[in-house]
């Protein structure tokens, strides 16, 4: 949850403080202490809890299971988009793409049925070998985490069912065409061989193409590390009752990095590629102070593990949906952009911890009073000056609010005296001693 604590520059005149040493009738010194109201600079400033963050990251997993016969990097080492990185060993993917291929090989003999029943048997078993081709591939499709390859491979699939629907239904009509008499024997020869030949090819083409994906390349550019997205150490109840989704738990004090050589389920991070050429920070902005901040709002983070540096930042946006606490305050994610703290700063790091200071409002050339001169009457703003050497409540509007100096922007002026202490000690008219 943030919490607004606004930083003040006092640039023009400094606050004077003036004691009252006047006694009261049993000689016990006054509370009340005067100052003067002052022309500054005014920073409101917004806090809230934040973390580092990478541009984007990419896991790649194993698309089957299989072996992990080649890891061609190590972790830290930095990588092209499309570098290839891994090369996982399918049995079961390379003997369906066998297979595949003996169907297409047999599919240029053609085998004509007998009767027409005999046809819509065979269109019947073309029809449901290409429904398993295509569910095979779309499985295989769903564990790419490749973005833009498995994207590709979907638009195959999809095509590729079109165009079998198609042909499955020409041949249809020409059987039908056969029975109703009005259609040659050769025909539906024709239309039905057609339909098997685009469906053994849809096959392999499908088939081979799961069998690329088995090459991991990178889908980003970046640093490697090996593994995918730390994970809660303690799983929910559905990651427990799915069996664990892909992957084994190592023991603590085991590398759970995948090894060369090692044996990998489908969905299995092998590792992941994370792009940091430009780090940015997400805050969590409570939603009392969220509509205070727009892009392009200044601010400062200094991070848990680097104490005392403070980084520049920039507000790039703020989230229209919220997100709920722990606690069950509502707050909003606010992105920001984060410059560089100096040549001897160290680099933040995706994932660091950070106090981040959103300078939400300022106010230059300002006159200025202590926030603890600011008092409450009947639900107004009020001030205590000195005028004609006697109290007077004056109520005053004011602007930027500081969490030690406030704008006034109507009520009092520079250079008046004002009560900045002991205000509940003062009466209306009383001379000022």
């Amino acid at each position: 949850m943030s919490r607004r604590s606004p930083i003040v520059i006092i640039a023009a005149a400094a606050l004077l403080l003036l004691p009252l040493t006047a006694a009261s009738c049993d000689d016990e010194p006054s509370a009340i202490r005067l100052g003067t109201a002052a022309v500054g600079d005014v920073e409101e400033i917004v806090e809230a809890p934040g973390t580092v963050t990478a541009r984007t990251a990419a896991t790649l997993t194993a698309p089957a299971a299989g072996t992990l016969t080649e890891l061609r990097v190590e972790s830290g080492d930095r990588v092209d988009k499309g570098d290839l990185l891994a090369v996982i060993d399918s049995p079961e993917l390379e003997q369906r793409r066998d297979l595949a291929e003996r169907s297409l090989d047999e599919s240029e003999v053609v085998t004509v049925p007998r009767g027409t029943s005999g046809f819509a048997a065979v269109r019947h078993r073309t029809d449901e070998q290409a429904a398993d081709a295509f569910e095979h591939a779309s499985a295989a499709a769903d564990k790419i985490a490749d973005p833009e390859l498995k994207k590709a491979l979907k638009h195959q699939i999809t095509a590729a069912r079109q165009q079998y629907a198609a042909a499955s239904e020409a041949a249809g009509e020409a059987v039908r065409s056969v029975q109703r008499g009005v259609a040659s024997l050769s025909r539906a020869v024709g239309a039905l061989s057609a339909a098997q030949r685009l469906q053994a090819e849809q096959a392999y083409a499908l088939a081979d193409a799961a069998v690329q994906a088995l090459s991991l390349r990178a889908p980003i550019g970046g640093t490697v590390q090996f593994g995918g997205v730390s994970q809660p150490s303690t799983p929910d109840l559905s990651t427990i009752l799915e069996g664990g989704g892909g992957g084994v738990t190592q023991p603590a004090g085991v590398d759970s990095a995948v090894p060369e050589g090692a044996y990998v389920t489908a969905g299995t991070p092998i590792l992941t590629v994370v792009d940091t050429s430009e780090l940015g920070l997400s805050a969590d902005v409570d939603e009392t102070d969220v509509l205070l901040v727009e892009p392009g709002v200044r601010a400062e983070a200094e991070l848990d593990a680097a104490p005392g540096v403070v980084y520049p930042a920039t507000v790039r946006s703020a989230d229209l949906l919220p997100t709920t606490s722990a606690r069950g305050g509502v707050s909003y994610t606010v992105r920001l952009s984060v410059g560089a703290a100096g040549d001897d700063a160290p680099r933040p790091l995706p994932g660091m911890s950070a106090v981040i200071r959103l300078k939400v409002r300022e106010a230059g050339d300002a006159v200025t009073v202590p926030a603890s001169a600011v008092i409450s009457v009947d639900g107004r703003d009020t001030v205590w000056a000195v005028r004609r050497d006697r109290y007077e409540s004056v109520p005053v509007t004011l602007g930027v609010q500081g969490d030690e100096t406030v704008q006034v922007v109507r009520g009092v002026g520079a250079g008046e005296r004002i009560v900045v202490a002991g205000a509940d000690q003062v009466t209306a008219g009383d001379e000022v001693p």
